[in-house]
C-alpha cells in the first residue's frame, strides 16, 4: 500500500489516495493510509489532518489523474514575499526554500566573532555572506535559502525535461488553514485558499539584512541582543548600518508527486 495525498481543486479539499499493488485488498490500505496519517505525530500535518477527519472533510479515494502530492517529512520552509492579505500575486522567483531547518544550523549572534574567524564557514557547513545575511525571531544567523523551485521536471535517460512551467506545494501556518501553492516560473503565484498571513507561520520571524548604501557596513555585531526572542507577528528588530526585509515563513508539508 502507498499513500498519497491528493488535492481537489474544484472543491479546494484535500484527500488520501490509497495506491496498491495488484491482488492486495481496499481495506486494509485504507485503514493503514489513516493510521499512518494521525497517528504519525512527527508529520507537521497530522494535527489538521485529524481535525479535517473529525469535521469529516477528508475522503479516501483512489487515485485519480488528479494533481497528486506527497508528504514532506520532515517539513521544509518556504521564504515568501508579498502583501499579508494577498492570495496571489508576483515575485515568487526571488521566494526560497529551505529544505532543513535552517535554525538549528544557525549560528548565535554572540558567535559572531568566532564565525568570523573561521572565514565565515558555519559548523554547519554554510557560508556567511555579508552583503546579505539572514536572522530568525531567536538571534540566531542562517544560512540563506536556495531559489525556490517553480518547475516539474522528468528525468530521461540522462537527460532532464521540464514537463511544467509551474509547481505545487501543500502549506500551512500551523494555524487554521492549509492550501495549496502554485508558483510559476515567471513569479506568479497564488494559493488555493486563505492568504499569504493565513499560511504564514507567526513565530518564525526572519529577516534579509543588507549594508545602507551610505555605511557600506552591516554586521550582526550591530544587532542589540537584548530584543531577542522577537514575538510572534512582530517585525524583526533594526540592526545599524543595515537595509532589512522581513519574509514570511511557510511550512511546506507536502509537495507535488
Amino acid at each position: 500500500c502507498s499513500c498519497v495525498y491528493v488535492y481537489h481543486s474544484e472543491e479546494a479539499s484535500m484527500s488520501i489516495a490509497v495506491q496498491r499493488t495488484q491482488g492486495v485488498a481496499r481495506r486494509p490500505c485504507v485503514w493503514q493510509c489513516l493510521a499512518m496519517t494521525i497517528l504519525d505525530r512527527r508529520a507537521a500535518l497530522s494535527g489538521a489532518v485529524a481535525a479535517a477527519v473529525a469535521h469529516g472533510s477528508i475522503k479516501v479515494v483512489d487515485a485519480d489523474d488528479k494533481p497528486k502530492f506527497k508528504r514532506v517529512s520532515p517539513i521544509q520552509f518556504i521564504a515568501a514575499l508579498g502583501e499579508a492579505d494577498a492570495s496571489f500575486g508576483t515575485g515568487a522567483d526571488t521566494w526560497g526554500l529551505w529544505r532543513e531547518d535552517p535554525g538549528p544550523r544557525g549560528v548565535w549572534l554572540s558567535k559572531f566573532k568566532q564565525l568570523e574567524s573561521r572565514g565565515g564557514k558555519a559548523p554547519a557547513g554554510w557560508i556567511f555572506d555579508q552583503n546579505q545575511w539572514w536572522l530568525e525571531e531567536h538571534g540566531l544567523i542562517m544560512e540563506k535559502p536556495e531559489v525556490l523551485p517553480a518547475r516539474k521536471f522528468v528525468r530521461e535517460g540522462e537527460n532532464v525535461r521540464v514537463i511544467a512551467r509551474q509547481k505545487r506545494y501543500v502549506v500551512t501556518g500551523d494555524r487554521e488553514v492549509t492550501s495549496v501553492l502554485t508558483v510559476h516560473d515567471d513569479g506568479r503565484w497564488e494559493l488555493s485558499k486563505g492568504t499569504l498571513y493565513d499560511v504564514t507561520h507567526l513565530p518564525c520571524r526572519s529577516a534579509i539584512y543588507t549594508p545602507l548604501a551610505e555605511s557600506g557596513s552591516c554586521t550582526p555585531t550591530g544587532a542589540d541582543r537584548s530584543v531577542f526572542p522577537v514575538r510572534p507577528g512582530a517585525l524583526m528588530p533594526q540592526v545599524q548600518g543595515c537595509a532589512k526585509q522581513d519574509w514570511a515563513v511557510l511550512f511546506v508539508v507536502g509537495v507535488e508527486a
